[in-house]
């Protein structure tokens, strides 16, 4: 029956309610096959979606079953909804309008120097609560070639040596991570690395470069430069939270502006009164 009515959903209009039979009833709610028309997604094979379908279907019957006992077990009172509808349908169609004011106006492209502005005037807001580095890390099998090579490219400054070790990377490395500019979480960093650490700050205050090597890889950690947890966070390792803060201060804002408009416009139109 499921694969059956699975095929008619998929492949017919939905029919008026008086003309379709319909595939469950609790009390005097129907549930029709226009009703599930949308439910199985294309691909799906005649079994999943059958499956699909049935489990809609009992979920539907629990539904209106659990509804109806609710009905039967509340007040007058409690049964009038008419006002929390009326709330959810005013706020509703606000927020739509926002948004779609949002989409429309929004001006997300925020400047480098907006980020420096704002990050000057909030140091105290940049308070690091993980320690964070920056690094040159290459994790290569043991049996990689030319490894004497990866042991002196990491550790050098040479821009040379940089763009080899880069390379080797590329064809060898099983992972890497090879920029001095993005900052990364240290301990994120120690999920790859198998580095015998029991003090962090200990550690980036008194390691600069460590090989270490387990029984497939080695790893080469070169760190170009650190910050503990509860130092200023650099403006590097915040840009992004800072984009996402001024442009959500520009969204307030355009909402804000918004509402002082249409108020003026009302006011000046005389749209309402207060008595």
């Amino acid at each position: 029956m499921f694969l059956a009515l699975c095929i008619v959903f998929s492949c017919t209009q939905k029919k008026a309610v008086s003309n379709e039979k319909p595939v469950a009833k609790v009390f005097e709610e129907f549930l029709y096959p226009s009703d599930l028309k949308n439910i199985v997604p294309l691909g799906f094979s005649q079994k999943d979606s059958a499956a699909l379908i049935k489990n809609f279907i009992e979920k539907w019957i629990q539904t209106q079953l659990v509804l109806k006992h609710s009905e039967k077990n509340l007040t007058t009172e409690q049964l009038s909804i008419e006002k929390e509808l009326k709330e959810y349908r005013k706020n509703l169609i606000i927020y739509n309008y926002q948004t779609e004011l949002i989409h429309q106006k929004l001006d997300t492209i925020v400047s480098k120097e907006e980020i420096e502005k704002f990050y000057n005037e909030h140091l105290s807001q940049f308070t690091l609560k993980d320690n964070i580095v920056k690094v040159y890390y290459v994790k290569v099998s043991k049996t990689a070639p030319n490894i004497e090579k990866v042991r002196k490219w990491y550790i050098s400054s040479q821009p040379k040596d940089i763009e080899l070790l880069k390379s080797y990377c590329i064809q060898f490395a099983e992972n890497s991570f090879i920029d001095d500019e993005t900052w990364l979480l240290f301990d994120d960093l120690l999920k790859e690395v198998p580095i015998q650490n029991y003090n962090s700050e200990h550690f980036l205050q008194n390691t600069r470069a460590v090989e270490v090597a387990d029984s497939s890889f080695k790893y080469f950690l070169n760190i170009k430069g650190f910050k503990t947890k509860n130092s200023v966070s650099p403006i590097g390792f915040e840009t992004e939270n800072i984009r996402n803060i001024v442009i959500n201060k520009r969204k307030l804002k355009l909402i804000d502006e918004m509402k002082r408009q249409v108020y003026a416009d009302a006011k000046e139109n005389n749209n309402f009164e207060i008595y």
